[in-house]
């Protein structure tokens, strides 16, 4: 293999574990919901079609958990969207509150963030660890993790991003609200899921960002207290 070629096939290789899933993830969650409602409509009626539209991402759902086959905090999260998706299909209900189950949950979660943080157990601490158990490969990240758990600053900024969080998934769902009472089932279809990940996205990034600061001033922290030690001692050597 040529050295063009190698790269060539770990740029795509990069891709596709990157891109791909994002794909899945419009066409799962965006395309086949409003190809479904569309095609259904006329035969079901609004209440019917939209119930019949969160098929696939449900189904999608379902197939994810069954395939990793894990209980820890990210899986039980979404059981919990699941069983309470199915507990409002067997209800019914209106229309808007079918468009809104998912925000529910996102709602619910948003507050489990907000009392994780009050409580003292930052729920961003235990995704996180949550995250490197599943990676055979992050062992010693996750004992690295673990191990700052009692460091105050850490703590902080656990607490920080946990409350940040907590309070933009609730921005989340009441935007939904507002979207749900301002379009038509079709358009809530395709500008609701762009709205969430769009809010995801976000906080993602707010999340990337305000790491990146903590570690700075961390490592700017840990250089001025080594060089306090070097003076100090070379201080007390010439004494």
């Amino acid at each position: 293999m040529t050295d063009t070629a190698r790269p060539a096939g770990t740029t795509l290789g990069t891709l596709r574990r990157r891109v791909l899933p994002i794909l899945v993830e419009i066409v799962i969650n965006i395309l086949a919901p409003l190809v479904v409602y569309d095609h259904t409509v006329a035969q079901l009626g609004e209440v019917g079609a939209l119930i019949a539209s969160s098929a696939p991402p449900l189904a999608w759902s379902l197939i994810e958990f069954a395939r990793h086959r894990r209980v820890d905090a990210i899986s039980l999260l979404v059981l919990l969207g699941i069983a309470l998706s199915l507990l409002m299909y067997l209800g019914g209900g209106s229309v808007h509150l079918l468009q809104l189950r998912e925000k529910l949950v996102t709602a619910i979660i948003g507050t489990v963030f907000l009392v994780s943080a009050a409580v003292g157990r930052p729920l961003i601490y235990e995704l996180t660890r949550a995250s490197l158990r599943r990676d055979p490969n992050q062992a010693a990240s996750l004992a690295q993790f673990e191990a700052r758990a009692d460091d105050h600053r850490f703590k902080a900024v656990m607490r920080t991003l946990t409350l940040i969080w907590g309070f933009g998934l609730i921005a989340e769902a009441g935007m939904a609200v507002w979207l749900v009472l301002h379009l038509s089932v079709h358009d809530y279809l395709i500008y609701g899921p762009i709205a969430g990940y769009g809010v995801i996205g976000l906080l993602t990034l707010i999340t990337f960002l305000y790491v990146r600061r903590a570690q700075a001033k961390g490592r700017a922290r840990r250089a001025a207290e080594a060089a306090a030690a070097a003076a100090q001692a070379s201080s007390e050597s010439g004494a």
